[in-house]
């Protein structure tokens, strides 16, 4: 026996229909079309433009704070006068064969530093037992103050370039080796217990796996090597030295030459903005991790 269905109220709330997708589109309040962002080449632009008016403020304020003795021109000396000492000092080779021959211990400590980190960082590879072993020294020898070594690096191998070239190859290569040996841990062993699975040899793991997951860490650490390969090349010229711009600075020093003090600083950041420069084309030429 079937009951008839109770008969609406005249008055109850009736059951709301369901909002669609489209209903909630058009309830959301329309939103303004945001502007394209602005293009790299633009922004970098302006950024070059924001740069260049910072540096003209602080090169005019120390001018006219040392035109109107705001600050010791004897210590701070004035941008005039430092433009004019490096005038003369380029007319006269000084500038051209101190900076060539630290650009030259400086690249050849680099090259030496990073080649003998990665050889050894690698070679930890093959002998767990020489890593476990070599590790603690190379972070010792890392803790320690360069500037302890630069006196004895010095002695040994002379006053001239040899010993600059010793210096910033000292500054490369351990924390090049801890940084390879630490990609080298980092290497999937997935894929190396794969390939000897299928019978590959060491050689072929080594160079199918272990050399191409290297790489991306050695091309990361390259901006870091260069850096600590001028600072090597400065640090063996202040120590002793024929030539160099540390040297020349060290010199100036002596003889309260302070125009010739800030050209030797202001060449130095040169430096190390084309050596960086450079760095950074060469880091192209490596694979990226995040690839």
């Amino acid at each position: 026996m079937t009951h008839p269905a109770p008969a609406k109220q005249a008055g109850a709330e009736q059951p709301r229909a369901v909002p669609t997708a489209a209903d909630l589109q058009e309830m959301l309040p329309k939103a303004r079309p945001r502007s394209a962002p602005r293009p790299f080449r633009s922004r970098r632009g302006e950024i070059m433009l924001y740069r260049f008016l910072v540096l003209t403020a602080v090169i005019g304020f120390w001018e006219v704070g040392a035109a109107n003795e705001w600050i010791d021109s004897f210590f701070w000396s004035q941008p005039t006068e430092i433009f004019a000492t490096g005038i003369a000092a380029f007319q006269s080779g000084m500038i051209v064969d101190n900076t060539l021959f630290t650009f030259t211990s400086t690249i050849a400590g680099f090259v030496l530093g990073v080649g003998g980190g990665v050889g050894i960082g690698l070679l930890f590879w093959w002998s767990n037992r020489l890593a476990l072993t070599s590790e603690p020294l190379l972070v010792t020898v890392e803790a320690m103050p360069k500037l302890a070594l630069a006196p004895i690096v010095v002695l040994a191998f002379g006053l001239g370039i040899a010993s600059k070239i010793a210096m910033a190859t000292l500054l490369v290569i351990v924390i090049q080796a801890l940084n390879t040996y630490t990609a080298v841990k980092a290497v999937d062993q997935d894929q190396v217990t794969l390939l000897r699975s299928l019978g590959a040899s060491e050689w072929q793991v080594f160079s199918r796996v272990v050399v191409p997951s290297v790489l991306p860490a050695v091309g990361a650490s390259l901006r870091i090597s260069i850096g600590l390969a001028l600072s090597g090349a400065i640090v063996g010229e202040y120590i002793g030295s024929t030539m160099g711009l540390g040297r020349m600075i060290q010199y100036a020093g002596m003889t309260y030459e302070i125009d010739l003090i800030w050209v030797g600083i202001f060449m130095l950041m040169v430096l190390a903005m084309l050596l960086y420069a450079g760095v950074s084309l060469l880091e192209r030429l490596f694979p990226s991790s995040s690839r």
